[in-house]
């Protein structure tokens, strides 16, 4: 029996409405919205609540199982969380999926890991000229001065220009107050203090310690370095190694000033750690809403 072009046209309709109604009028099951967990899943890592964001991923892998970027977020805080077998279960289906991407989270585990174990060092390093020296930046004063904050930093970087005079200098921090941005504060104060202007690169877009990873790593490249010796407060020089690290710096020194060293001298606690991984994760990218 041959069915009319009409009756193909109606079940076709009917088929195509009860999928969208299901039965008796009821809404069809709909996927979850993947850009809403995923959205949902970083804001509550932001705010510090873990376990929604890491449930949050695992409805999003459920409902789309190769979301990498899913897999890789689960992948760092089931490690920070010290759930061994879903660290292992995410990283196993990421290699799979994406392995570049799985490489990427392999390496902000192992710059978490080794800022974690970075002491705070008021020693300058020896170094050669394929080594840069970068200088993070910090807030100035309203009129454009530096806080006492950032001439300790600065001090430590003059030191280690001394210790390695053929090493470039990058200066990273934006910010600007009173029309000048903290990188061009501080080249006016190494060049103040004897160093010459031609060794010094002004990075000043960088808004976060995150930022000044990303532009200095690409300025360290045009300059023809290497590897970088990572200068700030000892406070903030762990956060600023990992960030380095995956933003593709190669870090051989951590140096920073005396200020607040002996504080900062035991490993970091679970809640300083959590700042760390937060940070390499905005580094890596995997922190951008959708």
């Amino acid at each position: 029996m041959k069915i009319s072009r009409h009756w193909k046209l109606l079940v076709a309709t009917s088929f195509a409405a009860f999928s969208l109604t299901g039965l008796a009028g009821v809404p069809a099951y709909a996927a979850p919205n993947t850009d809403v967990l995923l959205n949902s899943a970083l804001r509550n890592f932001t705010n510090g609540d873990d376990a929604a964001g890491r449930a949050d991923l695992r409805t999003l892998i459920g409902a789309d199982p190769g979301h990498a970027e899913a897999l890789a977020l689960q992948a760092i805080w089931s490690d920070y969380a010290g759930d061994l077998p879903a660290l292992a279960d995410a990283l196993a289906r990421l290699n799979v999926v994406d392995p570049a991407m799985a490489q990427g989270t392999h390496n902000v585990l192992g710059a978490v890991r080794a800022a974690v174990g970075t002491l705070p060092n008021p020693l300058p390093a020896l170094v050669g000229p394929q080594t840069g020296i970068v200088v993070l930046g910090y807030g100035l004063l309203p009129d454009g001065a530096l806080r006492p904050e950032l001439e300790n930093r600065l001090t430590a970087a003059w030191l280690q220009s001394i210790a390695a005079p053929l090493s470039p200098i990058v200066v990273t921090g934006g910010n600007p107050q009173n029309g000048i941005t903290e990188a061009e504060a501080m080249r006016h104060w190494l060049v103040a203090h004897a160093v010459p202007q031609s060794r010094i690169s002004v990075e000043s877009r960088a808004g976060s310690t995150v930022q000044n990873a990303v532009f200095s790593t690409r300025m360290l490249r045009d300059v023809g370095a290497t590897s970088a010796v990572v200068v700030t407060s000892p406070n903030h020089i762990r956060r600023a190694v990992a960030d380095f690290i995956v933003a593709g710096t190669h870090v051989v020194g951590a140096m920073t000033s005396l200020e607040q060293l002996v504080s900062q001298l035991p490993p970091p606690g679970k809640q300083a750690q959590r700042g760390i991984y937060l940070d390499a994760t905005r580094t890596f990218q995997l922190s951008t809403a959708h």
